[in-house]
């Protein structure tokens, strides 16, 4: 059964009813932030296994994850512990033999990007779904 309002009060009764939903909103979307980087760390550490099947895994093991929770947002940092190496291993690089000559071209293999664009498309979904 629906709650009577005196006029006077009306104000009031929409800004609580709208904190309400924006609280409800807020932890759907924290929520869905710290499963996107979780799935994005994991997705990362399953397309770099499979593009350098020939290492040690040590880069495939170096993707973690950092979620923050702040006043007014969530951010999930996806990371590498190995510094610069996923910009060099996704674009290519120039490769130097020991006198500082360019020895050759070493070509890029695209892993980080189609899981970027995937994570992207997966958290607009889950919030469209939640609202």
């Amino acid at each position: 059964m629906a709650r009577k309002t005196p006029l006077s009060q009306l104000s009031d009764a929409i800004s609580n009813i709208l904190s309400e939903y924006s609280e409800d909103i807020e932890g759907n979307v924290s929520e869905i932030v710290e499963q996107m980087g979780k799935k994005g760390a994991q997705a990362l550490k399953k397309e770099a296994r499979q593009k350098f099947p020939d290492g040690t895994g040590e880069y495939a093991k170096g993707w973690k994850v950092q979620t923050e929770r702040g006043r007014l947002s969530t951010t999930a940092v996806i990371y590498n512990e190995h510094y610069g190496l996923p910009h060099l291993l996704e674009y290519g690089h120039v490769s130097r033999n020991g006198t500082g000559r360019v020895f050759g071209q070493v070509a890029g293999r695209e892993h980080i990007q189609p899981v970027a664009e995937e994570l992207v498309q997966t958290f607009e979904r889950e919030v469209v779904e939640k609202l």
